[in-house]
Formats: structure tokens, C-alpha cells, sequence
């Protein structure tokens, strides 16, 4: 087999606007309106940025994320539900997407590496292609939201190209299928 093709992805800093093809920011970066809390006398304030989507009973879990390399070679995308992850402590990370398609594997063309400073998570639209975050340091903590289908399809993952396919969850291994890795540079985003 061949050495897959790298494309090396610039990070783009991550915003409402560029994000707009693939997901939604949330936190305060979103622009959803606050609303008063009446019981709390204006001390508490709630924004709705997005609206969570699943079929299934949703799972809260923390995944605590160690630096591995800036490599793409598997991208997944959710029939079912609308995953997000929110990031705990402010630590940046990277996150790599390609807008929702009808087609059998993502537009290549269309991939792209997001920067987030920590400070925001993020919502996927469905059928968004996107790899699990990468932490820029170690032991980078978020909270995802997901449908308990993906689990389930998971397991259900090829043992020989380890791709998984259930009802909820589409996992391809775009090296092999394509010849291209996506490569990013975490010195990229930590000054130094």
C-alpha cells in the first residue's frame, strides 16, 4: 500500500461565522440572547445557542484528552443525533470537520482544522464529518454529548480497517479510501 498524500490544514481560528457549515459555537461567543431567570432577581441569566437533536437517550461523558499527533485519518459523521463537545478548564484544542453530504465519504476539499482557545465548545450539524478533538495540553477535559446508539456502532467497528457503521454512526478511514491524510501543526496554535 501506499503512503497516504498529506494536506497540510491551516487552523482557523474558530467563530460563529466560520463554523456556520459544520456546527455552532456555544458559550458566550454564540450570540444567543440572555434571558432573565425570574426566580434569581437578574443574577442568573440563560441562552439557548443550540438546539441538541438525538433519537436516542442522549449520554453525558467526560473525556479527558492526552496530545497525540495533528493527523487525521478517520472522520465519522452522526445520522441521529446532533453531538457536541464542551471543553472544562479553558484549555484550547483543535477540531477537524467537513460539512454534511449525501455522498459515501466527505469533501475533501472542504475539510477543515478549527482553533478553539478554550473558551467555547461546540455543536455538530448532522451528518457533519469531524474527528474526535485534539488536546494542544495534556489532560484536556470535555464533557460530550451524545445519542447511546454510538456506542453501540462502535463496537460494532470492522476488526480489519476498523471503520464502524451502525444507525446512528458512519466511521471511515478516509487515508486508506482516499490516499490523503490531513495534517495540522499543534506548534501551530501554542506560540512557540
Amino acid at each position: 500500500m501506499n503512503e497516504p498524500k498529506a494536506i497540510h490544514l491551516p487552523l482557523i481560528e474558530a467563530s460563529t461565522e466560520a463554523l456556520a457549515p459544520f456546527g455552532q459555537i456555544i458559550g458566550s461567543a454564540s450570540g444567543a440572547k440572555p434571558v432573565a431567570v425570574d426566580f434569581y432577581k437578574g443574577a442568573v441569566a440563560m441562552s439557548y445557542p443550540v438546539k441538541f437533536e438525538c433519537e436516542h437517550p442522549v449520554e453525558v461523558s467526560l473525556a479527558n484528552l492526552g496530545r497525540r499527533p495533528g493527523e487525521v485519518r478517520y472522520m465519522e459523521r452522526h445520522f441521529q443525533h446532533t453531538q457536541a463537545f464542551i471543553p472544562l478548564g479553558g484549555k484550547p484544542f483543535v477540531a477537524v470537520m467537513a460539512p454534511p453530504n449525501d455522498e459515501d465519504l466527505p469533501d475533501l476539499s472542504a475539510v477543515k482544522a478549527f482553533l478553539f482557545d478554550g473558551s467555547a465548545g461546540f455543536q455538530l450539524n448532522l451528518g457533519t464529518w469531524h474527528e474526535f478533538p485534539f488536546a494542544l495540553e495534556p489532560d484536556t477535559e470535555m464533557i460530550v454529548l451524545l445519542s447511546s446508539q454510538t456506542g453501540y456502532d462502535l463496537k460494532a467497528k470492522d476488526a480489519v480497517t476498523e471503520e464502524a457503521f451502525g444507525p446512528d454512526l458512519d466511521k471511515k478511514d478516509i487515508a486508506a479510501r482516499t490516499g490523503t491524510l490531513f495534517q495540522f501543526d499543534l506548534k501551530e496554535s501554542t506560540n512557540g
